[in-house]
């Protein structure tokens, strides 16, 4: 069976994956004449740096991390370090398999490619018989018009349940501190991870809650621009838009001279998780090289995995949802989108 898949039409080409149905490279031919690839690659996923020793002790999900994918669920269990009134939060543990891979099985195996038409990859994957998920599936459509992307995520559930869910695009960004910068949502607020992410690598205060992406406070206290990016001094953190009113973001590569746009349903992923991977990791595979920027639209408490984002969370309580009832045999399904167009002059 093909391991991947590519498609070309009239303004790019994109490529998938079986392993985690991941998305990328994906080129965009832009009305300027340009090509553009909005998309992240891991440096390790193709070059042959890390040994097949090395590989076999990471999760699946990173042996080629790439591009933009579905996590169902979304997060991890056993969260550590965190602050008194997030450990508080734990909910009853949801009857999910023993040991659950980061992000779920969605983002660890390999999809079985469907019946394709209409100039479009389809793919599937049906989880263990022990598992509340079924069955998921998911379309990549390019846009006949437009240097675009779109995308259709189908969750069959086997029993009722309740989970955070959550898509993963994940952006290169050019090399140069502060040539790029996210446009962001509205959103009801802003919260820092309430812990540390990745232990001597915090970027932002734990646990603040703020309403300006431009005036975030840093881990000494300070207000600094999380727009602006990549980062001078390294890091590796996440900040929670909670509660957007649009789900828009946009990511202007000012070295690139490109805007890449992500759109998706709102209703269904009330907030956006940045994650900024700021060569703040220096454990293999990442080996302090990763530079990347998740901009994930979820319905979750940051990636804390189902006990938290079921129970009472300091999220939840502003009313906004970290967690999405699925019912037997109901299929939910949402769309989403990529798009990327030439930057204007002066932007």
């Amino acid at each position: 069976m093909d391991e991947v898949r590519t498609l070309r039409w009239a303004h790019g080409s994109l490529t998938v994956q079986r392993l985690g149905a991941m998305l990328a490279p994906v080129r965009f031919d832009l009305q300027s004449g340009r090509m553009v690839e909005p998309l992240h690659i891991a440096p390790w996923a193709d070059d042959g740096t890390i040994s097949d020793v090395e590989l076999a002790a990471l999760p699946p999900i990173l042996h080629r991390l790439r591009g933009e994918w579905p996590c169902v669920p979304f997060g991890a269990d056993e969260p550590e370090r965190l602050s008194p009134d997030w450990a508080a939060s734990m909910g009853r543990r949801f009857p999910l398999p023993a040991n659950p891979p980061p992000h779920g099985e969605s983002s660890n195996c390999k999809w079985n490619w469907e019946p394709e038409g209409d100039g479009r990859l389809c793919l599937s994957l049906d989880y263990p018989d022990n598992h509340p998920i079924a069955r998921v599936e998911r379309d990549v459509i390019p846009d006949p018009d437009a240097s675009a992307v779109n995308l259709v995520l189908r969750i069959t559930p086997r029993a009722n349940c309740q989970l955070p869910l959550g898509l993963h695009p994940t952006f290169a960004l050019p090399p140069l501190a502060g040539s790029a910068s996210i446009m962001p949502p509205h959103a009801k607020q802003i919260r820092s991870y309430p812990g540390s992410l990745e232990p001597g690598g915090d970027i932002f205060a734990p646990n603040a809650v703020f309403t300006n992406l431009t005036e975030a406070p840093d881990h000494m206290g300070q207000a600094m621009d999380a727009s602006g990016i990549p980062f001078e001094q390294p890091g590796e953190d996440l900040l929670q838009l909670v509660g957007v009113d649009d789900g828009r973001v946009s990511l202007d590569n000012h070295a690139g001279g490109y805007r890449a746009t992500l759109s998706w349903n709102a209703e269904h992923f009330p907030s956006l998780l940045i994650w900024y991977s700021n060569r703040g990791r220096q454990q293999s595979p990442w080996l302090g090289r990763h530079s990347a920027l998740g901009l994930e639209p979820v319905c979750s408490a940051f990636d804390l995995g189902a006990a938290i984002a079921i129970g009472d969370n300091p999220i939840a309580q502003q009313g906004v949802p970290t967690s999405i009832p699925l019912r037997a045999g109901e299929v939910f399904q949402t769309h989403y989108r990529i798009a990327a167009d030439d930057l204007a002059s002066g932007s």
